[in-house]
């Protein structure tokens, strides 16, 4: 039988800039009886805290400043892609549970700070656990919000089934768990939003925590490189994109396809295509403008002007 616990300790004081973390968790800790092979979960709040990343100013200003990317704006409430590679709303600069006129930003480098921690714990006491440090986020089609990793330390935090089989004789093919956000997720449920719970142990998955000395590759692992994901933009912000074709604005879009999926996106916008070869398609000018959006969303561009004024020929851009 699999068994997994969490346990969330009452007791943690309010952590203040310069505070020795580990020091301000390990009392509470003690009653959890910390063992090796446990994972050690905080959230990023009570980190920032520590490192003295509450800062004074309005939230929207620090929005600006840890932004890297717009990705979405609807109202007043902006999905950014921040200076971390996180997309979240608000950059994850918060003005919760912190005195009016200040608020807490993320940690500079939570892997980092996940480290740190899961270092002065083995040093004081000899245990040997993984660290998760938390935040919260929302998540594209679904209501509400979970908390995800955003730093981790001596654990595996994403798991590969792939070229393994199931039951049946199945192989898997892209199965692989996120497993730091599954554990986040999963203290959250102990920790609860109000309950002044900042840290939690999970037990039970010891088979994820690597051997003292080893780091991990950390939670950066879990984000993908811009231009990877299949939703760079909003629906309304990657029309205006594509529109306004800004050679910045190519990454998120991600890498050019090939000339049959091209060729296709233009037949659905009613646009005949003269020719396709594997790097040039051709296709009637009088649709210009349409052509050149739809050709900067799919990673292409109209190379030359047609000397007869009837076609125009589209070239994958060059990373």
């Amino acid at each position: 039988m699999a068994e997994i616990s969490v346990v969330a300790p009452d007791g943690v004081p309010e952590v203040r800039a310069g505070d020795d973390l580990a020091g301000v968790l390990l009392p509470a800790l003690r009653s959890a009886d910390l063992a090796d092979g446990d994972i050690l979960v905080v959230t990023s709040k009570v980190v920032s805290k520590a490192e003295g990343r509450v800062v004074r100013g309005g939230r929207e200003e620090w929005i600006d400043a840890e932004t890297e990317r717009l990705v979405a704006r609807r109202g007043p409430m902006r999905i950014v892609r921040n200076r971390l590679g996180l997309t979240m709303a608000a950059a994850g600069v918060d003005a919760s549970n912190v005195e009016g006129g200040s608020v807490v930003l993320l940690p500079e480098d939570p892997d980092a700070s996940a480290r740190a921690l899961r270092a002065a714990i083995a040093e004081r006491t000899g245990i040997n656990v993984g660290v998760v440090v938390t935040d919260t986020a929302g998540r594209p089609w679904r209501e509400g919000q979970t908390d995800i990793a955003i730093g981790a330390a001596g654990m595996v935090v994403l798991e590969s089934f792939v070229g393994r089989t199931d039951a049946h004789g199945n192989e898997l093919a892209v199965t692989a768990p996120a497993v730091a956000d599954e554990i986040a997720s999963a203290v959250e449920l102990a920790q609860g939003k109000l309950g002044a719970r900042p840290c939690a142990l999970l037990r039970g998955r010891a088979d994820l925590v690597l051997a003292r000395g080893e780091d991990g590759a950390g939670a950066r692992v879990l984000i993908r490189a811009d231009g990877a994901d299949l939703f760079g933009y909003g629906a309304r912000e990657a029309v205006v994109r594509a529109a306004t074709g800004d050679p910045a604005d190519r990454a998120p879009f991600g890498s050019p396809v090939t000339a049959e999926e091209l060729a296709a996106a233009l037949g659905r916008a009613q646009i005949d295509t003269a020719a396709v070869a594997e790097d040039e398609v051709g296709c009637s000018s009088a649709r210009r403008a349409i052509v050149e959006i739809l050709a900067f969303a799919h990673g292409w561009q109209v190379v030359g002007d047609p000397k007869d004024g009837t076609d125009l020929r589209l070239q994958p851009c060059t990373p």
